[in-house]
């Protein structure tokens, strides 16, 4: 190794393999002490020369090196999570950190390389040193130069919201984009780049630069600087998941193994569950949020949800619109004193002897400061009324009160502070609006799922998401992790209820009031968009004694394996998951009717299960009789291959037990 780094000293290259061979990354320190790395799998480029390095202000760039030092390492383990997609997690990967300092001064930069079989992370770390203590970061250099054009999925750069439906591209067609962002390359092969462990530091987003190369692009502070630090520090890790085929970047662990583990010792009170809720009538204007003949979170009527949750094998019920300040968030009212119609501890006491939790509700509307000025005295509150689940929202699209933007650095710490008090309190946390998912579940377990996309909700008071939108969010979004995208609706069409609905903007409303997908596709969302608190968005009177519900009911949202079984980004994905002995399978397609023959190998060898399959039918139609399904009951063996004919928008859910 020191032989080998003597000649990278001299403009020659470093290189780690993944444990597997196929994917490489080669280091280069040229002659004028430019930093690259580039990327490779099966000898084939990925990510040809790209910069690395830093600009401060108020102090030189730091972009020439000497290199003084390093170390090849290699790591296999296996974890176990607190819950996830799976429960054990594979983790083995071989390493590359280099040290070195500037080319012509004494600053000193370290980078650390992680390459695993399905791609890499990288990260800067910047070591305690004297000639360098405390900076402030106004650019990363970091670079993606792609070895080719390809395409892209993606949404707009947006230092507030993730709510916008995703565009389909060449990459060279890009301008600024949000993270992560999948690409497919002529070859065929995918790329997702994202970042993992994002802790006190900016968002990264990513700029054109020109043919198709791309360039870390960080979120700033409204002064215009992008990360104020101090040594000893290290930044996320940026990175390159790099698979074969679409469903390979679904069976990712990278991001989760790039976090730190859990820093919650005893995790027993960290539960999946599924929940109701007070919330889908408001939307489509059935009731409101405000005090009133309508309004939706009475105590009357949370009783009636908690009735149905403890019939149902449902874990919670979400109440919005309970605190009589919903129209001046971020005051203590909005938080901590209930409407004259909620009598908030008679109803927490009837979801105590019900065993079934609440899902509290702090929206900030955007005004964080108050919040935080607020935020223990409403969770000591609800740890001792045993509210167990907290949703926040931070609605604000022009960013917060303080003038600072959700995914900046300053946001990002908020949203760390709030997990952890959370973490203090035994809260568990669904965040709406929320900062860009990392993988940080694995340190702060209680950090169970976020919106951070465009949602259900869009539905409801707007033209919709159409059906290759939930196509594509598994291989865009969900590679960040968990979304609660409320799913579940029955109620396809709901237009009777348009002349009601709530107006967020004083926009006029527009649209055609209803689900873009059949009801069995709306079963599948729960297998395909996951999520360990997953929320069955309709309201209960469309549930009550609806035969589909059965798989809703049956449903364990606590996942200990899962298969993807295939799918291609904004056509279809076909998955299934186990928990316990049971397994159950959803398959969802978008604007496209079409057959698929999944074979059924993830069940157990020698053993029969009874298939209870939820799907279209021949009269099921998108535009019209989209709530037509039914219901198929038939023995099936591993050996068997299951055909399934969805229509277009359609889907099917199914569960198998052993018999």
């Amino acid at each position: 190794m020191l032989a080998l780094a003597g000649c990278l000293g001299g403009g020659k290259t470093l290189e780690v393999v993944s444990p597997d061979k196929h994917l490489a990354v080669q280091l280069h320190l040229d002659e004028r002490g430019e930093l690259f790395y580039q990327v490779r799998r099966d000898g084939n480029a990925i990510i040809t020369p790209s910069k690395l390095g830093f600009s401060f202000k108020g102090h030189p760039p730091l972009d020439k090196f000497e290199l003084v030092d390093a170390k090849l390492s290699s790591y296999d383990n296996t974890w176990t999570a607190v819950w996830g997609e799976r429960k054990r997690i594979i983790n083995n990967y071989n390493q590359l950190f280099v040290e070195f300092k500037e080319k012509r001064g004494d600053r000193q930069l370290n980078v650390r390389f992680r390459l695993y079989d399905d791609g890499l992370g990288f990260r800067y770390e910047f070591p305690q040193q004297s000639a360098f203590k405390s900076f402030v970061i106004m650019n990363e250099m970091t670079q993606f130069n792609l070895a080719e054009d390809g395409t892209a999925w993606w949404i707009p750069a947006d230092y507030d919201s993730y709510e916008k439906l995703y565009k389909t591209s060449k990459v060279s067609e890009l301008r600024q984009a949000q993270t992560p962002l999948t690409m497919k390359t002529p070859a065929g092969q995918y790329v997702s780049i994202h970042e993992a462990a994002l802790t006190d530091y900016a968002s990264m987003t990513l700029s054109h630069q020109g043919e198709y190369n791309l360039k870390a692009e960080l979120v700033p502070w409204q002064d215009g600087t992008k990360v104020k630090a101090a040594t000893p520090f290290q930044t996320p890790w940026r990175t390159l998941q790099i698979t074969d085929n679409a469903r390979g970047l679904l069976q990712s662990d990278l991001l989760l193994n790039l976090n730190e583990p859990s820093r919650i010792d005893d995790a027993s009170w960290i539960e999946p569950m599924n929940f109701i809720g007070v919330w889908w009538g408001v939307h489509i204007g059935v009731h409101t949020w405000q005090e009133g003949p309508r309004h939706g979170a009475t105590t009357e009527r949370a009783k009636q949800y908690l009735d149905f949750a403890a019939a149902n094998n449902i874990g919670g019920v979400l109440f919005e619109g309970w605190n009589k300040g919903w129209d001046n968030w971020g005051t203590r009212e909005a938080y901590l004193v209930p409407t004259d119609d909620f009598n908030l501890q008679e109803v927490a006491a009837y979801a105590r002897a019900k065993n079934v939790s609440i899902v509290g509700h702090n929206e900030t509307g955007g005004n964080v400061e108050a919040y935080e000025q607020h935020v223990e005295e409403v969770f000591s509150l609800y740890q001792k009324l045993g509210i167990r689940v907290v949703k926040t929202g931070y609605v604000a699209e022009q960013g917060f009160s303080n003038g600072e933007h959700h995914q900046g650095q300053w946001g990002v710490n908020h949203y760390r502070r709030i997990v952890k008090l959370a973490a203090k309190y035994h809260i568990m946390l669904n965040v709406h609006e929320p900062v860009k998912d990392t993988g940080i579940r694995r340190t702060w377990p209680n950090m169970m799922t976020r919106e951070g996309a465009r949602g259900g909700e869009w539905n409801a008071w707007s033209a919709g998401n159409n059906a290759n939108h939930t196509q594509i969010l598994p291989f865009t979004r969900l590679l960040a992790g968990p979304m609660d995208y409320t799913v579940g609706i029955f109620d396809i069409d709901y237009s009777r209820f348009s002349g009601q609905r709530y107006d967020w903007s004083n926009k006029p409303q527009t649209g055609q009031f209803r689900v873009h997908t059949t009801l069995s596709h709306q079963l599948a969302n729960l297998v395909t968009l996951y999520s360990p608190l997953q929320m069955m968005a309709d309201m209960i009177e469309n549930y009550i004694d609806h035969p589909a519900f059965k798989f809703i009911r049956d449903f364990d949202p606590d996942i200990d394996e899962t298969q993807v079984l295939d799918g291609e980004i904004g056509e279809y994905v076909a998955i299934a998951r186990r928990s316990g002995d049971v397994w159950v399978l959803g398959a969802t397609t978008g604007t496209s009717a079409r057959r698929l023959s999944l074979p059924l190998d993830f069940l157990l060898p020698e053993k029969q299960y009874q298939a209870e399959i939820y799907q279209d039918t021949a009269q099921t139609d998108c535009a019209a009789g989209a709530e037509n399904y039914e219901i198929v009951t038939r023995t099936v063996t591993a050996s068997e291959v299951l055909n399934l004919q969805l229509v277009e928008c359609g889907g099917a859910a199914v569960r198998f037990t052993a018999l």
